[in-house]
């Protein structure tokens, strides 16, 4: 009818996914807000997945999405790997929980030290979290110091001593439910300062550095060319442990990850996701010094006094095992991150050319095979072909991310479009081909012009 109103993104939205507002519905009874990790909260309500196979997942209702949060990053060779599905599904006839050692334990410790080049010995977690308490812990006994230095902005998971200055304001009060006393042996440094390091470390009581070697927030700050050799420079003068947290680079930037890629190595390095093979588990590894405080020993007063502690039901279960063996077997393969690097630019590419074709503010960046949107933030120098940041972007803004009108918007569009992005961005994966990347990228420019239409750029 000529002059009705076009149904908004958010109308849209709510009306393809009826089957998800129903048991979202159900959920908030069930759990706080309805989900199960903070990430997945989302207005009106949270898409409810059926099932994934390759670069795609399907909603309870039905429609097909090109799916860029792969796992929260976990998944480089795609949902339901044909290998690894069926490696997990023979491991479930033969034991879930042996409460015992394995074959496919050690075969999986082996894989790790071979790929990643400051892994001596290795010990399995059950998550990427428990991994960093584990390496500040170790840290902490083998210097006899009780700091640790974290850069604003970097994310090491949700315990006590890592979520201090991950979100802006960086210099807040401790969050909730972190005692103050747990929070002051947590020294957090400004975006990328070394000369603060540097200076921090002359004091002699800081144990380790600990960093996300692609900047904070798998690159959502970028580190400076050359930061990763003068932060290890600094550190080995102070006689301070480097911790590289690859939880997200791991297996990913590179088969050794971040730092086979740039070529640094630090004493201890902290892994989950792709380490799993999509399954839950995570990993400590570095210098075998280091490691050695784990170790049981017949010394007088070794094992009550010095020896680190670890326990976890679920260490190196068999299934997480068997899934994380057979998914380093593949991804020791360079061509898996080149491909899912070049998908990666490719979007980023294409992203850009819409914003400066649409004269929308905004830019698209990133590096290996993530990438990151940014709306309603001008750049005048900005260059399609350009997939640095541009010049003059307080790294503060790309830490707090678009306003929430724009990035609800963007996701919600997307969906409705067929593409489920993560966090204001995505994750690219071996599986993703140049077809699903020139469908998302017009989806993109549809969905832009949508944002457009009702006007959410205006005055940006």
């Amino acid at each position: 009818m000529a002059g009705q109103a076009r149904t908004t993104i958010e109308q849209e939205f709510i009306q393809r996914h009826p089957g998800s507002r129903e048991r979202y519905e159900r959920a908030v009874r069930a759990f706080p807000s309805g989900i199960t990790h903070d990430v997945r909260y989302f207005r009106p309500f949270p898409i409810y997945a059926e099932r994934a196979q390759g670069s795609k997942k399907w909603d309870v209702d039905g429609n097909e999405l090109i799916d860029y949060a792969v796992g929260h990053g976990a998944l480089i060779l795609g949902h339901s790997h044909p290998e690894i599905a069926e490696a997990v599904a023979e491991q479930v006839r033969r034991g879930t929980h042996y409460g015992a050692g394995h074959d496919l334990e050690i075969e999986w410790a082996e894989r790790v030290c071979r790929l990643v080049p400051s892994v001596e010995r290795v010990k399995f977690t059950a998550s990427g979290t428990e991994a960093t308490l584990m390496a500040m812990r170790l840290a902490r006994a083998f210097t006899g110091r009780d700091k640790i230095l974290k850069f604003a902005g970097h994310f090491h998971g949700w315990q006590d001593y890592a979520v201090n200055g991950e979100a802006a304001p960086f210099d807040g009060p401790p969050p909730p439910g972190v005692p103050q006393a747990v929070a002051d042996t947590v020294v957090v440094a400004p975006v990328n300062d070394l000369e603060f390091v540097d200076q921090r470390l002359a004091a002699g009581d800081i144990a380790a550095v600990i960093l996300e070697p692609s900047g904070a927030s798998w690159a959502t700050i970028p580190l400076p060319e050359g930061f990763l050799q003068q932060l290890r420079e600094i550190t080995r003068r102070h006689d301070t442990l480097l911790i590289f947290d690859e939880v997200i680079t791991g297996f990913r930037w590179a088969p050794g990850g971040a730092q086979e890629r740039f070529g640094v190595v630090p004493d201890l390095t902290t892994m989950a996701k792709i380490v799993a093979g999509g399954l839950p588990g995570g990993a400590v590894g570095g210098r075998a010094d280091i490691m050695a405080l784990l170790e049981f020993r017949d010394e007088p007063g070794w094992n009550k006094q010095r020896k680190v502690a670890h326990p976890g039901t679920f260490n190196a279960n068999p299934l997480s095992a068997v899934a994380g063996a057979t998914c380093l077997q593949m991804v020791a393969d360079p061509r898996v991150q080149r491909h899912a690097d070049e998908m990666a630019a490719r979007i980023r590419k294409g992203f850009n050319e819409v914003l400066v074709r649409r004269n929308v503010p905004g830019f698209t960046y990133g590096e290996s095979s993530v990438f990151h949107v940014m709306l309603g933030v001008t750049c005048s120098n900005l260059r399609a072909d350009d997939l640095r940041i541009p010049e003059g972007v307080d790294p503060a803004v790309l830490k707090a991310g678009m306003a929430p009108k724009h990035s609800l918007a963007l996701h919600q569009g997307m969906i409705n479009e067929g593409v489920d992005l993560f966090h204001g961005g995505g994750l690219l994966s071996a599986a993703h081909t140049p077809e699903d990347i020139d469908k998302t990228i017009e989806a993109f420019d549809r969905t832009i012009g949508r944002m457009v239409e009702e006007g959410l750029f205006a005055g940006a």
